[in-house]
């Protein structure tokens, strides 16, 4: 409770903006103006309230008077919300007039991402009938970046049946890397081989032996790859059992004529002519010829290729490889017979 000397002054009980700075004496004509209290009625009772204080001191009265002041008001802006709807929680804000306007210089429009980018060639070797693989995108020359050092070394999948329009060599994935940009072409070389899922899941079945090998061998032009061989056993001629199952000791020698085979055919060659026997499956079909009197054999196949080491980058040697690359190819015509010329007559008198 507020004492008597503090209502003297009256400030620190009273809201400014409702009484301000009034005397004592004054106080009940002015609370009369904004509140339901009466100056005439004998102990300033509060008519809109449940309680009066009639029966208490003066200086108690009108310090619990400006109290119910302080209350209507909170009240009277509650109710000013709920008729106009807007949400006690949280607090309004003050609008930030830059987020209505926007930042200087407006809104910036997304850049397409290929507006700075530049469609390539992809050349595949000359050993493949198709030399036009595809096209692949990289980012133009922009200052110290080179689109050409994008490029290099990238690695493209392409289906063999594609690169020879032939659909029977569908299940085989041929991996070419690019090694040089000449102009808008990007020349590739074989980077390895493999064979897709379907066609590896359809070989292996039930009653027969799956026999695998890998080696490593290196070219003559000093590629280092490991290659990956693998066979199933079938039944001999006019076998009757159902199953044709080898014995550990004859996997073993089929194993081992496996690898000599792949080694020998892979060390006296270069990359070119060792992709060139695998196309048609030249490699498969010794090792199936090799190891017919240990057991026959059927679904021989190099089912992967995976280049370990490559010896630095020659441009003579790549150039070698897309020989044909650059060369015009046209009709060769017949000329028609040359008619014979007429003979020159000299005119006498002329």
């Amino acid at each position: 409770m507020v004492r008597s000397s503090h209502l003297s002054r009256f400030t620190p009980i009273v809201s400014r903006n409702i009484l301000g700075h009034i005397p004592f004496s004054a106080a009940p004509s002015v609370l009369a103006d904004f509140t339901d209290i009466l100056p005439s009625s004998p102990g300033l009772a509060v008519i809109s309230g449940d309680l009066k204080f009639s029966a208490w001191p003066i200086e108690e009265r009108i310090t619990e008077a400006v109290v119910m002041i302080q209350k209507k008001e909170k009240v009277n802006s509650l109710k000013n919300v709920h008729e106009n709807k807007t949400p006690l929680w949280p607090p309004p804000t003050k609008k930030n007039k830059r987020i209505s306007k926007g930042k200087k210089g407006g809104k910036k429009k997304a850049a397409d991402p290929f507006a700075k980018k530049d469609w390539y060639d992809i050349k595949a070797p000359s050993i493949f009938n198709t030399r036009n693989v595809g096209k692949t995108l990289v980012t133009r020359t922009q200052g110290t970046k080179i689109a050409s050092e994008g490029l290099k070394h990238r690695v493209f999948e392409v289906s063999l049946a594609d690169l020879q329009k032939d659909e029977d060599h569908s299940f085989r994935k041929i991996r070419l890397r690019a090694e040089d940009v000449q102009g808008k072409n990007v020349l590739t070389n074989f980077w390895g081989m493999d064979f897709t899922t379907d066609k590896l899941r359809s070989l292996v079945r039930k009653w027969q032996s799956l026999i695998e090998a890998h080696v490593d061998v290196k070219t003559t032009d000093n590629y280092t790859l490991r290659l990956f061989c693998i066979a199933f056993t079938k039944k001999r001629v006019n076998q009757q059992k159902r199953t044709c199952y080898a014995q550990s000791s004859q996997i073993r020698q089929i194993r081992r004529k496996m690898r000599e085979i792949m080694v020998n055919q892979a060390q006296s060659c270069v990359l070119s002519e060792l992709v060139q026997k695998f196309i048609p499956e030249s490699i498969g079909k010794e090792i199936e010829k090799a190891t017919q009197s240990i057991y026959p054999l059927q679904n021989v196949y190099i089912r992967k290729v995976k280049i370990l080491k490559a010896p630095k980058f020659d441009l003579g040697r790549l150039m070698d490889v897309h020989g044909d690359s650059n060369e015009e190819i046209g009709v060769k015509l017949e000329r028609p017979a040359e008619e014979p010329m007429a003979e020159a007559t000299e005119v006498v008198g002329a």
